[in-house]
């Protein structure tokens, strides 16, 4: 690596998600001068309704980004491990399904924790700083200038060697590669949505088995939850927009819960689940493809920003946090030459998140037409994911692809789980 070269470029990121603030870290490591702008304020400092939980079934590839930057140990730490999935049928009975040995496990952690890991990693580097409260107003890719809004509420200009835009589905930067000639788009909305609730602790202790992940798989919506450090457990609703809209008042929500749900309502308590099933309306989830992810030597998207996948395969961190990685080398490869780097990035990651995410709407498809019956089953392969040998990406997709395909023939041992 040319450190003298490296003290020479300036980069931009713009979000500091958990993406974002990965690749920073991966940055600032080699020297860069990396300036991160959220649009948000600082997570750390300030005061959300509720956390949220994520099933953090780390990949291979996952572990050795956080490795990279000296974080692996510490958030695998924080984690829950989950063994089983713990199914709740209507009447009440509740079936355990291991993910395999027992020392095969899938890790519950709090995204707003590794967020803030992130974060302070980022912040540790003297070369990095993070910007709160600056919403990018204008990106102009190919003479490395992007105009920032702060909160004096007046536009500045910040020129760079490097955008890197990390800002999401709904990316700013990527509407400057839609602009232009030969850039490939599409979205696709699924009728479902996600609503988070919330299982508060019971007597300080856990009010349900904590080392699982529960489901609550009922036709076509179903409600799962992970276990949180302080004991609660985060639940999400997964249902066709057109049956949250359906309940308009608390009565709805209880006899709702009470029919498909009424194991959940004494955990949850009906007047806190009242309240918060009105917090926030339900979230929609999104596909987004694009390619190609970058523009000269100038910029590159990276994650949801690139590819947004819909939940239904437990890898869409692991494929944003693969994309820093994958920059990373292909970055030793070229000795920090952005003009190589860029375009090669793009056509090695393009056809593995592509496929991804191609895997994530056909189980998506799958959980429905079989009654959500596949959901733990991704969620199980997604754990396997943590426990296999390196391969290429491609190899490892296609045999994750056979997995899922191989259950389709099982369909009768499925129809006679005991939730069914």
């Amino acid at each position: 690596m040319d450190s003298t070269n490296s003290k020479k470029k300036k980069v931009v990121v713009i979000g500091g998600g958990l993406v974002g603030a990965l690749n920073a870290c991966f940055l600032a490591k080699r020297g860069f001068q990396v300036d991160v702008y959220e649009a948000r304020e600082d997570i750390r400092v300030a005061k959300f309704a509720r956390g949220r939980s994520i099933n953090l079934a780390l990949s291979h590839r996952g572990r050795q980004a956080l490795k990279a930057v000296g974080l692996e140990e510490q958030v695998v730490s924080q984690g829950i491990p989950m063994r089983a999935r713990m199914i709740h049928s209507l009447s009440g009975k509740k079936s355990a399904i291991p993910y395999g040995t027992k020392n095969q496990y899938i890790l519950s952690i709090s995204r707003e924790h590794l967020n803030k890991d992130l974060l302070t990693a980022v912040e540790k580097y003297p070369t990095a700083k993070v910007h709160f409260g600056h919403k990018l107003l204008n990106c102009n890719p190919e003479d490395g200038m992007i105009t920032i809004l702060g909160s004096n509420q007046v536009p500045v200009e910040v020129t760079c060697d490097l955008i890197v835009g990390c800002d999401g589905a709904y990316s700013t930067v990527r509407t400057q590669f839609m602009k232009r000639a030969r850039f490939n788009y599409s979205q696709q909305y699924i009728p479902h949505g996600y609503m988070e609730l919330t299982i508060p602790p019971k007597n300080g202790e856990y009010a349900m088995e904590p080392n699982y992940l529960h489901i609550w798989p009922r036709n076509t919506f179903m409600m799962i939850a992970l276990p949180n450090q302080n004991k609660s457990f985060t639940c999400t609703l997964f249902m066709p927009f057109e049956d949250f809209e359906k309940l308009t008042t608390g009565s709805d929500v209880l006899d709702f819960f009470q029919k498909y749900f009424p194991d959940s309502i004494p955990l949850m308590g009906e007047e806190a689940l009242k309240r918060d099933y009105f917090l926030l309306p339900a979230q929609p989830m999104i596909a987004v493809k694009c390619s190609a992810f970058h523009i000269g030597s100038q910029c590159v998207l990276m994650g949801d920003a690139a590819h947004a996948i819909v939940p239904f395969f437990g890898q869409g961190m692991n494929a944003g946090f693969e994309d820093c990685l994958v920059f990373d080398e292909l970055m030793d490869k070229f000795c920090n030459d952005l003009s190589a780097c860029l375009p090669e990035f793009s056509r090695f990651r393009i056809p593995d998140d592509h496929a991804i995410s191609d895997l994530s709407m056909y189980n998506y498809i799958e959980v429905i037409n079989r009654g959500l019956l596949f959901f733990g089953t991704a969620t199980a392969l997604s754990g396997t994911c943590l426990f296999i040998t390196y391969v290429s990406p491609a190899v490892q997709l296609k045999m994750l692809w056979n997995w899922v395909t191989s259950f389709r023939s099982t369909e009768n041992l499925f129809l006679k789980l005991p939730w069914n």
